[in-house]
Protein backbone atom coordinates (compact mmCIF):
# COMPACT_ATOMS: atom_id res chain seq x y z
CA UNK A 1 0.00 0.00 0.00
CA UNK A 2 0.96 3.55 -0.33
CA UNK A 3 1.27 6.18 2.13
CA UNK A 4 -2.03 6.96 3.64
CA UNK A 5 -4.05 10.39 3.45
CA UNK A 6 -3.44 12.73 5.84
CA UNK A 7 -6.97 13.14 6.13
CA UNK A 8 -9.14 10.87 8.68
CA UNK A 9 -9.59 7.36 6.85
CA UNK A 10 -12.69 7.21 8.09
CA UNK A 11 -14.29 10.44 6.95
CA UNK A 12 -15.52 10.07 3.68
CA UNK A 13 -17.19 14.08 3.92
CA UNK A 14 -14.28 15.57 3.84
CA UNK A 15 -13.84 17.81 1.20
CA UNK A 16 -10.92 17.05 -1.81
CA UNK A 17 -8.22 19.72 -2.00
CA UNK A 18 -6.09 20.65 -4.86
CA UNK A 19 -3.44 18.98 -2.62
CA UNK A 20 -5.20 15.76 -2.61
CA UNK A 21 -5.43 16.48 -6.52
CA UNK A 22 -1.85 16.81 -6.10
CA UNK A 23 -1.08 13.96 -3.94
CA UNK A 24 -3.20 11.42 -6.58
CA UNK A 25 -1.17 12.81 -9.10
CA UNK A 26 1.92 11.34 -7.56
CA UNK A 27 -0.21 8.26 -6.83
CA UNK A 28 -0.91 7.69 -10.93
CA UNK A 29 2.51 8.76 -12.02
CA UNK A 30 4.32 6.19 -10.21
CA UNK A 31 1.81 3.57 -11.62
CA UNK A 32 0.54 4.49 -15.40
CA UNK A 33 2.22 6.15 -18.25
CA UNK A 34 0.85 9.69 -18.97
CA UNK A 35 -2.57 9.09 -21.48
CA UNK A 36 -1.69 11.43 -24.83
CA UNK A 37 -2.36 14.77 -25.52
CA UNK A 38 -3.08 14.91 -28.68
CA UNK A 39 -3.78 18.40 -30.72
CA UNK A 40 -7.15 18.31 -33.07
CA UNK A 41 -8.08 21.58 -35.36
CA UNK A 42 -11.80 22.60 -35.59
CA UNK A 43 -12.81 25.59 -37.05
CA UNK A 44 -8.83 27.15 -37.29
CA UNK A 45 -8.34 26.70 -33.71
CA UNK A 46 -6.22 23.74 -32.22
CA UNK A 47 -7.76 21.86 -28.99
CA UNK A 48 -6.22 19.70 -26.97
CA UNK A 49 -7.82 16.03 -26.68
CA UNK A 50 -6.42 14.15 -23.27
CA UNK A 51 -6.98 10.49 -24.33
CA UNK A 52 -8.19 8.68 -21.50
CA UNK A 53 -9.51 6.28 -23.48
CA UNK A 54 -6.45 4.59 -24.01
CA UNK A 55 -5.92 4.07 -19.92
CA UNK A 56 -5.85 0.33 -18.78
CA UNK A 57 -9.20 0.37 -18.32
CA UNK A 58 -10.58 2.08 -21.15
CA UNK A 59 -11.11 5.27 -19.66
CA UNK A 60 -10.29 7.81 -16.91
CA UNK A 61 -12.17 5.93 -13.81
CA UNK A 62 -8.85 4.17 -13.14
CA UNK A 63 -7.44 7.26 -11.66
CA UNK A 64 -9.93 8.08 -8.77
CA UNK A 65 -10.22 4.11 -8.02
CA UNK A 66 -6.56 4.00 -7.23
CA UNK A 67 -6.37 7.05 -5.40
CA UNK A 68 -9.30 5.64 -2.89
CA UNK A 69 -8.30 1.95 -2.81
CA UNK A 70 -4.51 2.79 -1.87
CA UNK A 71 -5.67 4.99 1.12
CA UNK A 72 -7.59 2.04 2.76
CA UNK A 73 -6.61 1.21 6.45
CA UNK A 74 -5.31 -2.71 6.86
CA UNK A 75 -8.95 -3.04 8.13
CA UNK A 76 -10.71 -1.37 5.74
CA UNK A 77 -8.63 -3.02 2.83
CA UNK A 78 -9.52 -6.50 4.54
CA UNK A 79 -13.52 -5.38 4.68
CA UNK A 80 -13.77 -4.99 0.76
CA UNK A 81 -14.98 -2.33 -0.99
CA UNK A 82 -18.53 -1.93 -2.88
CA UNK A 83 -18.82 0.56 -6.02
CA UNK A 84 -21.71 2.01 -7.87
CA UNK A 85 -21.35 2.35 -11.73
CA UNK A 86 -22.57 1.95 -15.06
CA UNK A 87 -19.27 0.18 -16.50
CA UNK A 88 -16.33 2.67 -16.47
CA UNK A 89 -15.56 3.22 -12.94
CA UNK A 90 -16.97 -0.40 -12.38
CA UNK A 91 -13.50 -1.61 -14.39
CA UNK A 92 -11.50 1.58 -12.51
CA UNK A 93 -12.70 0.02 -8.95
CA UNK A 94 -12.13 -3.85 -10.29
CA UNK A 95 -8.41 -3.08 -11.95
CA UNK A 96 -7.47 -1.32 -8.67
CA UNK A 97 -8.74 -4.35 -6.15
CA UNK A 98 -6.99 -7.08 -8.16
CA UNK A 99 -3.91 -5.05 -8.46
CA UNK A 100 -4.23 -4.98 -4.42
CA UNK A 101 -5.92 -8.14 -3.43
CA UNK A 102 -8.89 -6.58 -2.07
CA UNK A 103 -11.86 -8.39 -2.39
CA UNK A 104 -14.55 -5.86 -4.49
CA UNK A 105 -18.60 -6.12 -5.08
CA UNK A 106 -19.85 -3.75 -8.04
CA UNK A 107 -23.32 -2.60 -8.53
CA UNK A 108 -24.07 -1.91 -11.79
CA UNK A 109 -27.34 -1.20 -14.16
CA UNK A 110 -28.60 -4.37 -15.89
CA UNK A 111 -28.75 -2.94 -18.81
CA UNK A 112 -24.67 -1.72 -19.08
CA UNK A 113 -23.16 -2.68 -22.05
CA UNK A 114 -22.41 -6.15 -22.35
CA UNK A 115 -18.85 -5.30 -22.79
CA UNK A 116 -18.33 -3.19 -19.26
CA UNK A 117 -19.87 -6.15 -17.52
CA UNK A 118 -17.98 -9.07 -19.17
CA UNK A 119 -14.65 -6.83 -18.46
CA UNK A 120 -15.70 -5.81 -14.84
CA UNK A 121 -16.54 -9.50 -14.45
CA UNK A 122 -13.01 -10.62 -15.59
CA UNK A 123 -10.71 -8.43 -13.32
CA UNK A 124 -12.15 -10.53 -10.41
CA UNK A 125 -15.19 -8.29 -9.23
CA UNK A 126 -18.88 -9.66 -8.04
CA UNK A 127 -21.29 -7.67 -9.76
CA UNK A 128 -24.58 -7.42 -8.40
CA UNK A 129 -27.36 -5.81 -10.88
CA UNK A 130 -30.06 -3.61 -10.05
CA UNK A 131 -32.90 -1.85 -12.84
CA UNK A 132 -31.89 1.64 -13.37
CA UNK A 133 -35.61 2.59 -14.11
CA UNK A 134 -37.10 1.34 -10.83
CA UNK A 135 -34.15 1.01 -8.17
CA UNK A 136 -32.08 3.03 -6.59
CA UNK A 137 -27.79 1.88 -7.29
CA UNK A 138 -27.37 3.98 -3.73
CA UNK A 139 -29.87 2.07 -1.99
CA UNK A 140 -28.99 -1.29 -3.31
CA UNK A 141 -25.17 -0.54 -2.10
CA UNK A 142 -26.20 0.60 1.38
CA UNK A 143 -27.63 -2.72 1.68
CA UNK A 144 -25.03 -4.83 0.38
CA UNK A 145 -22.96 -2.79 2.81
CA UNK A 146 -25.12 -3.09 6.03
CA UNK A 147 -25.28 -6.62 5.14
CA UNK A 148 -21.70 -7.37 4.75
CA UNK A 149 -19.25 -4.25 5.85
CA UNK A 150 -16.46 -2.64 3.48
CA UNK A 151 -16.05 0.79 2.23
CA UNK A 152 -18.57 2.66 -0.16
CA UNK A 153 -16.33 3.61 -3.07
CA UNK A 154 -18.81 6.15 -4.88
CA UNK A 155 -18.34 6.73 -8.61
CA UNK A 156 -18.85 10.25 -7.67
CA UNK A 157 -19.66 11.40 -4.96
CA UNK A 158 -16.45 10.77 -3.09
CA UNK A 159 -13.41 12.82 -2.02
CA UNK A 160 -10.71 10.60 -2.91
CA UNK A 161 -12.40 9.82 -6.25
CA UNK A 162 -12.94 13.32 -7.61
CA UNK A 163 -8.92 13.96 -6.57
CA UNK A 164 -8.39 11.01 -8.26
CA UNK A 165 -9.92 11.89 -11.66
CA UNK A 166 -8.58 15.61 -11.09
CA UNK A 167 -5.10 14.52 -11.68
CA UNK A 168 -6.12 14.29 -15.59
CA UNK A 169 -6.09 17.81 -15.39
CA UNK A 170 -2.41 18.18 -13.52
CA UNK A 171 -1.07 15.95 -16.14
CA UNK A 172 -2.31 17.90 -18.80
CA UNK A 173 -1.46 21.06 -17.34
CA UNK A 174 2.16 19.44 -17.71
CA UNK A 175 1.78 18.31 -21.52
CA UNK A 176 0.74 21.56 -22.39
CA UNK A 177 3.57 23.37 -20.83
CA UNK A 178 6.12 20.92 -21.95
CA UNK A 179 4.40 21.75 -25.61
CA UNK A 180 5.30 25.85 -24.48
CA UNK A 181 1.51 26.31 -23.89
CA UNK A 182 0.51 28.37 -20.99
CA UNK A 183 -3.11 26.51 -19.97
CA UNK A 184 -5.04 25.03 -20.06
CA UNK A 185 -7.44 28.11 -19.80
CA UNK A 186 -10.49 26.37 -21.09
CA UNK A 187 -11.38 22.46 -20.05
CA UNK A 188 -14.06 21.41 -22.00
CA UNK A 189 -15.23 18.08 -19.28
CA UNK A 190 -17.71 15.01 -20.64
CA UNK A 191 -19.86 14.52 -17.39
CA UNK A 192 -21.78 11.97 -15.56
CA UNK A 193 -22.25 12.67 -11.40
CA UNK A 194 -20.22 15.83 -11.68
CA UNK A 195 -16.43 13.51 -10.52
CA UNK A 196 -14.11 14.39 -13.21
CA UNK A 197 -15.28 17.86 -13.80
CA UNK A 198 -15.11 18.64 -10.03
CA UNK A 199 -11.62 17.17 -10.08
CA UNK A 200 -10.61 19.25 -12.87
CA UNK A 201 -12.12 22.56 -11.24
CA UNK A 202 -9.67 21.65 -8.20
CA UNK A 203 -6.53 20.74 -10.45
CA UNK A 204 -7.05 23.84 -12.81
CA UNK A 205 -8.21 27.36 -10.80
CA UNK A 206 -7.66 29.36 -13.08
CA UNK A 207 -9.41 27.77 -15.79
CA UNK A 208 -13.07 28.13 -17.12
CA UNK A 209 -14.63 24.55 -16.64
CA UNK A 210 -17.59 23.64 -18.93
CA UNK A 211 -19.28 20.06 -18.17
CA UNK A 212 -21.09 18.40 -20.88
CA UNK A 213 -23.93 15.84 -20.32
CA UNK A 214 -26.13 14.22 -22.58
CA UNK A 215 -29.90 15.27 -23.33
CA UNK A 216 -32.12 13.86 -21.36
CA UNK A 217 -29.74 13.67 -18.76
CA UNK A 218 -28.93 17.16 -17.88
CA UNK A 219 -29.16 17.54 -14.06
CA UNK A 220 -25.65 18.83 -13.38
CA UNK A 221 -26.07 21.52 -16.29
CA UNK A 222 -29.83 22.33 -15.17
CA UNK A 223 -28.48 22.26 -11.22
CA UNK A 224 -26.16 24.55 -11.51
CA UNK A 225 -28.56 27.14 -13.44
CA UNK A 226 -31.08 26.32 -10.69
CA UNK A 227 -28.39 27.12 -7.48
CA UNK A 228 -30.21 23.50 -6.22
CA UNK A 229 -29.27 20.49 -6.93
CA UNK A 230 -32.19 18.65 -9.01
CA UNK A 231 -32.47 14.57 -10.03
CA UNK A 232 -33.13 13.61 -13.60
CA UNK A 233 -36.53 13.98 -14.83
CA UNK A 234 -37.23 10.83 -16.99
CA UNK A 235 -34.87 8.11 -15.79
CA UNK A 236 -36.26 5.92 -18.86
CA UNK A 237 -35.06 8.94 -21.09
CA UNK A 238 -33.01 7.18 -23.86
CA UNK A 239 -29.41 8.04 -24.36
CA UNK A 240 -26.28 5.99 -25.71
CA UNK A 241 -23.98 7.73 -23.16
CA UNK A 242 -24.45 5.17 -20.88
CA UNK A 243 -21.16 5.91 -19.02
CA UNK A 244 -22.77 9.39 -18.48
CA UNK A 245 -26.38 8.41 -16.87
CA UNK A 246 -26.29 9.15 -13.58
CA UNK A 247 -29.45 10.14 -11.33
CA UNK A 248 -28.42 13.10 -9.59
CA UNK A 249 -25.19 14.98 -8.47
CA UNK A 250 -24.17 14.66 -4.93
CA UNK A 251 -23.43 17.77 -2.74
CA UNK A 252 -19.82 16.84 -2.50
CA UNK A 253 -19.55 17.35 -6.40
CA UNK A 254 -22.29 20.20 -6.53
CA UNK A 255 -20.46 21.92 -4.08
CA UNK A 256 -16.69 22.38 -5.70
CA UNK A 257 -18.75 23.28 -9.31
CA UNK A 258 -20.23 25.80 -8.14
CA UNK A 259 -17.36 27.47 -5.80
CA UNK A 260 -15.62 27.60 -9.53
CA UNK A 261 -18.50 28.67 -11.37
CA UNK A 262 -18.68 25.83 -13.74
CA UNK A 263 -21.54 25.69 -16.78
CA UNK A 264 -22.98 22.87 -18.04
CA UNK A 265 -24.72 22.57 -21.55
CA UNK A 266 -26.39 19.19 -23.23
CA UNK A 267 -25.38 17.70 -26.29
CA UNK A 268 -27.91 15.45 -28.57
CA UNK A 269 -27.66 11.59 -30.16
CA UNK A 270 -26.21 13.11 -33.14
CA UNK A 271 -23.94 15.60 -32.14
CA UNK A 272 -22.46 12.51 -29.79
CA UNK A 273 -22.27 10.51 -32.93
CA UNK A 274 -20.59 13.02 -35.09
CA UNK A 275 -17.81 13.10 -32.56
CA UNK A 276 -17.17 9.83 -32.32
CA UNK A 277 -16.59 9.52 -36.22
CA UNK A 278 -13.98 12.47 -36.59
CA UNK A 279 -12.25 11.09 -33.45
CA UNK A 280 -11.97 7.88 -35.37
CA UNK A 281 -11.67 9.51 -38.78
CA UNK A 282 -8.65 12.03 -37.32
CA UNK A 283 -7.30 10.87 -34.42
CA UNK A 284 -8.00 7.18 -35.26
CA UNK A 285 -9.16 6.31 -31.78
CA UNK A 286 -12.24 4.44 -30.16
CA UNK A 287 -14.60 6.47 -28.12
CA UNK A 288 -17.25 5.65 -25.90
CA UNK A 289 -20.75 7.68 -26.56
CA UNK A 290 -20.46 9.26 -23.07
CA UNK A 291 -16.73 9.69 -23.67
CA UNK A 292 -17.38 11.77 -26.86
CA UNK A 293 -20.04 14.09 -25.37
CA UNK A 294 -17.38 17.09 -24.20
CA UNK A 295 -16.04 16.98 -28.00
CA UNK A 296 -19.46 16.70 -29.22
CA UNK A 297 -20.43 20.17 -27.41
CA UNK A 298 -17.43 21.94 -29.14
CA UNK A 299 -17.82 20.20 -32.64
CA UNK A 300 -21.80 21.75 -32.23
CA UNK A 301 -20.39 25.47 -31.53
CA UNK A 302 -21.93 25.13 -27.97
CA UNK A 303 -18.41 26.01 -26.62
CA UNK A 304 -16.42 28.58 -28.07
CA UNK A 305 -12.60 27.85 -28.41
CA UNK A 306 -9.45 29.01 -26.99
CA UNK A 307 -5.84 28.63 -28.13
CA UNK A 308 -5.53 26.23 -24.57
CA UNK A 309 -8.57 24.30 -24.29
CA UNK A 310 -8.72 20.89 -23.41
CA UNK A 311 -11.08 18.76 -23.92
CA UNK A 312 -11.56 15.15 -22.66
CA UNK A 313 -11.76 11.54 -24.20
CA UNK A 314 -12.95 10.43 -21.01
CA UNK A 315 -13.73 6.30 -22.42
CA UNK A 316 -13.59 4.21 -24.93
CA UNK A 317 -15.38 1.53 -23.98
CA UNK A 318 -18.37 0.63 -26.42
CA UNK A 319 -19.73 -2.71 -27.65
CA UNK A 320 -18.44 -3.23 -31.46
CA UNK A 321 -21.34 -3.77 -32.73
CA UNK A 322 -22.32 -0.36 -31.22
CA UNK A 323 -19.12 1.38 -32.62
CA UNK A 324 -19.50 -0.12 -36.40
CA UNK A 325 -23.19 1.12 -36.45
CA UNK A 326 -21.96 4.47 -35.57
CA UNK A 327 -19.37 5.23 -37.36
CA UNK A 328 -20.88 3.67 -41.04
CA UNK A 329 -23.88 5.88 -40.41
Amino acid sequence: MTEQSPDPLLNPNRAPTLAGVERAAAKVAALLPQTPLLPLEIDGRTVWCKAECLQPVGAFKIRGAWHRLTDLSARQAAEGVVGVSSGNHAQGVAWAAKRLGIRATIVMPGNAPAMKLAATRKLGAEVVLYDRATESRDAVAAKLLAERGGTLVHAYGDPWVIEGQGSAGIEAKAQMRARGIAGPDKVVACCGGGGLSAGLALALPDAEIVAVEPEGWDDVTRSLAAGEILSVEDMTYPTECDALQTPETWPINFAVLQARGVRGVAVTRSEVRDAMRLVFERLHLVVEPGGAAALAAVLAGKVSLTDATLVTLSGGNVDPLKFAEIITE
